[in-house]
C-alpha cells in the first residue's frame, strides 16, 4: 500500500503559511528578484524607491505564482521523486484546489500592480514569463522533451529584462544580453543537477537528458551550452555596455565555470567520485550568476 504521504489525492491536513511558502519556490525566487533587482539597478533612468520596490516585489510574486502553480500541476509528479515528496501538496499537507488559487491569484496580482505602479509593458512581460513557465515549460516541454530546460530556460530569463522596462518602459540591449546570459546558464545548471539526482527523473518519467541520452551526452552537452554563455557572459564588457570592473569578473568567473564544465565533459561515469564534479558544478553555478549580476551594478555604481 502506497504511504499516505505521498498519495496526492488524500484529504489534505490543513495548510499554514509555510505551506504557501512552499508552494513559491523561496530558493528558486531569491535568484530570480536578484537578477530583476539587478535589471532594475543598471537602467539608465532612475525610479522612486518605492515603486523600485514594488516592481521587484511584483517580480517575486509572479516567480512565487509561477512556483505554485507548477506545484500545482506536477503533484502527481513530485510524488515520485524523493528531492520533492514532502512538497505541501505530495505530502498532503494542502489540496489542489487550494494551490491552483494560490497560484492563479498571486498571477493576477502582481501583473496588475506591476502595471499600475510602473508600466504595462513591464506587467506584460511578467505576465509573458509566468505562462511561459507554467504553459510552455511545465505543461508542454517537460513531460515530452529532454529539450525541456533549452527551451524552458526562457521563463528564467526574463526578470532582467523585467526590472529594466520597470524602469525604463522599453527593452534595450544590455536586458537582451543579460536574457541571452541566463537563458543560456540554464542547461548546464539544471543538467548538472539532474546527472546527481537522474534516479528521481526516471521514477517520475519526466525525460531529462540524462535519463534519455546518458551520463556521457550530458557531460558534453553542458561543455557545448557553457560556450554560448561565455559568449554572453562577456559581450556586455565587449561592447562597450559595461565597464571594466565587470569585464574582469565575467572572464574569471567565466573562466572557472568553463573548467568545471570541462572537467566534467571530459570524465566517465566510472570515476566513482560519487558525481562531485556535477555537484561542484550546480553549486557554482548559482554563485556565477550571483556574482556576475553584483559584478554588474558595481560596475555601474563605480562609473556613475
Amino acid at each position: 500500500m502506497a504511504s499516505k504521504a505521498l498519495d496526492t489525492h488524500a484529504t489534505p491536513m490543513p495548510a499554514d503559511w509555510r505551506d504557501f511558502l512552499a508552494l513559491t519556490k523561496p530558493r528558486v525566487m531569491s535568484l530570480v528578484v536578484f537578477t530583476g533587482l539587478c535589471g532594475l539597478l543598471v537602467a539608465p533612468q532612475h525610479i522612486h524607491p518605492v515603486l523600485g520596490f514594488t516592481a521587484i516585489l511584483c517580480i517575486a510574486l509572479g516567480a512565487g505564482a509561477a512556483g505554485a502553480l507548477n506545484q500545482w500541476y506536477e503533484a502527481d509528479i513530485d510524488a515520485k521523486m524523493k528531492r520533492t515528496a514532502n512538497r505541501p501538496l505530495p505530502a498532503g499537507r494542502m489540496d489542489r484546489q487550494s494551490a491552483l488559487h494560490f497560484g492563479v491569484g498571486l498571477s493576477f496580482f502582481s501583473v496588475i500592480l506591476m502595471g499600475m505602479a510602473t508600466n504595462w509593458l513591464a506587467a506584460a512581460i511578467l505576465a509573458a514569463s509566468i505562462l511561459f513557465y507554467v504553459l510552455v515549460y511545465t505543461i508542454w516541454l517537460k513531460p515530452r522533451t529532454p529539450q525541456n530546460i533549452v527551451i524552458g530556460g526562457a521563463a528564467g530569463a526574463f526578470p532582467p529584462v523585467i526590472g529594466w522596462a520597470a524602469v525604463t518602459g522599453d527593452v534595450a540591449t544590455l536586458p537582451l544580453l543579460l536574457f541571452a546570459l541566463v537563458f543560456l546558464w540554464t542547461p548546464p545548471h539544471f543538467w548538472a543537477l539532474a546527472l546527481f539526482v537522474k534516479t528521481d527523473y526516471a521514477a517520475a518519467g519526466i525525460p531529462m537528458l540524462p535519463v534519455v541520452a546518458g551520463e556521457r551526452t550530458t557531460r558534453r552537452q553542458i561543455l557545448i551550452y557553457s560556450l554560448p554563455m561565455a559568449a554572453a557572459a562577456v559581450a556586455p564588457w565587449a561592447l562597450g555596455l559595461a565597464g571594466a570592473l565587470y569585464g574582469v569578473a565575467a572572464v574569471l568567473l567565466t573562466a572557472i565555470f568553463l573548467f568545471m564544465a570541462a572537467q566534467i565533459a571530459f570524465r566517465t561515469s566510472g570515476d566513482g567520485d560519487l558525481m562531485r564534479p556535477e555537484k561542484r558544478l550546480f553549486g557554482f553555478s548559482i554563485l556565477y550568476l550571483f556574482l556576475l549580476f553584483g559584478a554588474l551594478v558595481a560596475d555601474k555604481l563605480v562609473l556613475a
